[in-house]
């Protein structure tokens, strides 16, 4: 082999490279190693966002709580739903805590970003114990199979959320999906965000948060 020929197969192994890194996503949140985490596929993976496919599964929710404040619903529901893990179900049985949790902000689309006066829904991820399996019922908690959408955009951050830098990591998604096949500017139906925590509100290190944004499909053409 000459030695142009020798650099073309350099350049491409290390485009493949790339390739292949940019379709791993961010790193798995040290709590996977230890907790179990709700599985997904990374679609697309941007230096801003990532695009994941999760698959079906069964998740324990609260019931819609109506709130001034992101924080104080998630608190509300964290608690409700630890019960439920701890043995408050009819089987009076303790379930494995499991990440992420997720709280679905409800929002009308007039609003995307104002996260006062909404409606939330906190969620856990049963274990895989419970996948394929009745799980135990409550009165404050119901099992449901999420997710509603076919693909969610990602943004990764750190430190403790709270109704200030939700909103501000929400903003910064949708603007590093403008002019992506995910640019939600021809949308005209609410918006369905997540805000997921894969830490206890005990944690103080090696924080991980998402800010999710769901759709059904690619919205424009790339």
């Amino acid at each position: 082999m000459n030695k142009f020929g020798f650099v073309l197969l350099v350049m491409a192994a290390f485009s493949m490279a790339k390739q292949v890194e940019g379709k791993k996503g961010y790193e798995k949140p040290v709590n996977c190693g230890h907790l179990e985490c709700a599985p997904y596929q990374v679609i697309e993976s941007q230096q801003e966002f990532e695009i994941r496919s999760y698959a079906k599964g069964m998740w324990v929710a609260t019931s819609p709580i109506s709130s001034a404040s992101y924080k104080d619903a998630a608190a509300k529901g964290f608690n409700i739903l630890f019960a439920y893990i701890q043995g408050n179900n009819d089987h009076a049985v303790k379930i494995n805590m499991t990440a992420p949790v997720w709280v679905n902000i409800i929002t009308p689309a007039t609003q995307p970003n104002y996260l006062h006066n909404l409606t939330f829904v906190v969620h856990f991820y049963m274990p895989q114990e419970f996948q394929n399996s009745l799980p135990p019922q409550s009165a404050q908690a119901h099992t449901v199979e999420l997710p509603d959408h076919k693909f969610s955009a990602v943004r990764r951050f750190g430190g403790f959320m709270d109704d200030s830098n939700i909103s501000a990591e929400i903003s910064a998604l949708k603007k590093s999906l403008n002019a992506t096949a995910w640019d939600t500017h021809s949308v005209d139906y609410p918006l369905l965000y997540t805000a997921a925590a894969y830490n206890s509100p005990f944690e103080h290190e090696n924080r991980v948060n998402e800010v999710m944004l769901w759709f059904d499909q690619q919205l424009i053409k790339t």
